[in-house]
C-alpha cells in the first residue's frame, strides 16, 4: 500500500505557490464582480468597481513570474481563466432556477446581476488572457534586458503594457451600447490612469515586501 504523505503543503515553495496562485484567483473574481457596479463622478462614469482590485491580480502576476519564470505564470494565469468560466457558468445556472414565493425581489437582484455578468465575464476573460499575459511577457522580457536589476521598472513598465490592452479590450467589450459612446473613451483613459497610480504607489511597494518575504520564506 502506498504511502499518503500526511501534509504534502510541508515543503515551503509548494505552499507559498499554492497560497499565491489561489489569492490571484479570489483577487479576480472579486475584481469581475465589482466591475457591475460602475462609478459615475459629475454625471460622466469614470470606471467600473473592480477598478479598484483589479492591479492587485498584475501585482500578483509580477510576483509569479519574479519568483517562477513566465511559462509557471502563463500556467497560473489560464488556471485563473478556467475558475473564472465556471464561476461564470453556474452563476448564471442559478439565474434559471425556481425560487420560493416571497423571495422575487432576492431573485430579480441576483438575475440582474449575474445576467449582467456574462458579458462582464466575457469582456473580462478576453482582456485579461491578452492583458496578464502581456503583462507576464513584458515582465520577463525588461528583466531580462536590465539583468535582474530596477524590479520598479519592470513592475510598472509591465503593467502599462498590459493595463493599456487590458483595459480597451474589457471597456469596448463589456460596455459599448450600454454607456454613452462619448464615456468610453474617457473610461478608457481614467481606468488606465487609475490602475497606473495604482500600480505606482501601492502595487509595486507590495511587490517588493511579497517577493522579499517570499523569498525568505522559500529559503528558509
Amino acid at each position: 500500500m502506498d504511502k499518503v504523505t500526511e501534509n504534502p503543503l510541508k515543503n515551503r515553495q509548494l505552499a507559498t505557490f499554492v497560497v499565491m496562485t489561489i489569492l490571484m484567483v479570489t483577487f479576480y473574481l472579486t475584481a469581475n464582480v465589482m466591475a457591475v457596479k460602475l462609478i459615475s463622478v459629475g454625471g460622466i462614469t469614470i470606471f467600473d468597481a473592480g477598478t479598484i482590485v483589479f492591479p492587485i491580480t498584475y501585482m500578483l502576476g509580477d510576483v509569479f513570474t519574479e519568483l517562477w519564470g513566465f511559462k509557471t505564470t502563463r500556467k497560473v494565469v489560464f488556471l485563473t481563466f478556467l475558475c473564472q468560466v465556471l464561476f461564470t457558468l453556474f452563476a448564471w445556472v442559478g439565474t434559471l432556477l425556481p425560487y420560493p414565493e416571497g423571495t422575487e425581489a432576492t431573485a430579480q437582484a441576483y438575475a440582474q446581476v449575474f445576467t449582467f455578468v456574462p458579458r462582464i465575464m466575457g469582456a473580462s476573460l478576453a482582456a485579461f488572457l491578452v492583458g496578464e499575459l502581456m503583462n507576464a511577457w513584458s515582465f520577463d522580457k525588461i528583466k531580462r534586458r536590465t539583468q535582474g536589476r530596477h524590479l520598479w521598472l519592470r513592475t510598472i513598465g509591465s503593467s502599462l503594457f498590459g493595463f493599456v490592452l487590458d483595459t480597451v479590450i474589457f471597456v469596448l467589450v463589456a460596455f459599448a451600447g450600454v454607456v454613452p459612446a462619448h464615456d468610453l473613451l474617457t473610461m478608457i483613459l481614467i481606468q488606465i490612469g487609475v490602475k497606473m497610480a495604482i500600480e505606482a504607489c501601492a502595487s509595486t511597494p507590495m511587490a517588493y515586501l511579497l517577493i522579499g518575504r517570499l523569498r525568505r520564506r522559500m529559503e528558509a
